[in-house]
């Protein structure tokens, strides 16, 4: 008697096979053949048209920037040491006029209080009885 020595038959393992093959694909980027397919029987993800601005603003090859390539110079050069000095001299002068001001604020604080206001003393006068009222004094 014949025994079987695989358990998988050899229809699923062709197309497990193909599956494998066909996501693999997938990875390589660019066309993707089941996706492509999927979306042309209408079971796929619909693509949308890309806006103008969109398509303007970004450059037709994506490819990655090749390693080693040397990094560009600055726009501007670095400063020599007399423009460094040039600059802190300018912020110590801007520092002493800030601390100037300062002081100046602090001094216009510290006056006292102006003195309340005194009013008059209450001379007591005779209550006024109300028209309506009944009560006699």
């Amino acid at each position: 008697m014949r025994q079987k020595t695989t358990s998988i038959p050899r229809a699923a393992a062709i197309a497990a096979t193909l599956a494998a093959a066909a996501g693999l694909a997938g990875c390589q980027g660019g066309a993707n053949p089941v996706r492509d397919v999927a979306t042309s029987l209408g079971g796929g993800p619909q693509v949308a048209a890309t806006p103008d601005f969109v398509a303007r603003s970004r450059p037709a090859n994506l490819d990655y920037m090749p390693i080693g390539t040397p990094v560009p110079e600055r726009p501007t050069p670095a400063r020599t040491a007399e423009e460094v000095k040039a600059a802190e001299a300018e912020l110590d002068a801007l520092r002493a006029r800030n601390e100037a001001a300062g002081a100046a604020a602090a001094e216009l604080g510290s006056t006292p209080p102006p003195e309340p206001v005194r009013l008059p003393a209450n001379t007591s006068q005779p209550t006024r009885q109300k028209a309506n009222s009944k009560r006699t004094p």
